[in-house]
């Protein structure tokens, strides 16, 4: 991990940033140490439906996070902005996605790239892992979640 940003290249596995908080957003709901970020309540209800559902790379990995495995505690299906993310640790302000088949169609790679920018804009980390490495390699995923929360716990 150079220059404090963790890079891992692989198969749409990666961690795109890491940022310094910015100031909370005024106005906002979404508030975990006075770290806010707005949404649109109407997409509550769907993310209480994504719950019930989810690919099984999203399935297998929220077995992995919940609990405070990783001494912080992750949320799942949890809307920010105008969007819903797959994991979301509110005190780290870190977002994990999981890009599954819908992901590999023309121009959702163009979405997801404008989607993550608007919400890093807020001081969000994300990474992402494609489904399939999740059921492949899930130490290697753990792994590499381990590392970039402790390195955002050490930022304070």
């Amino acid at each position: 991990m150079e220059g404090g940003a963790p890079k891992y290249e692989g198969r749409r596995m990666f961690v795109a940033s890491v940022h310094p908080p910015m100031s909370p957003f005024e106005g906002g709901i979404v508030n975990m140490k006075n770290k806010i970020i707005p949404y649109n309540p109407r997409l509550k209800e769907i993310a209480r439906r994504l719950r019930k559902q989810g690919i099984l790379g999203e399935v297998l990995l929220w077995k992995q996070l919940q609990r405070k495995a990783f001494g912080v505690e992750f949320h799942r299906q949890v809307p920010i902005l105008e969007y819903i993310v797959d994991f979301y640790c509110h005190e780290l302000m870190l977002v994990i996605e999981i890009d599954g088949i819908t992901h590999d169609f023309e121009g959702a790679d163009i979405k997801d790239a404008k989607r993550q920018a608007e919400i890093e804009a807020y001081g969000v980390v994300f990474i992402r892992f494609a489904d399939s490495e999740i059921k492949k390699n899930m130490q290697g995923v753990v792994r590499i979640i381990e590392n970039v929360v402790w390195e955002l716990q050490q930022r304070g």
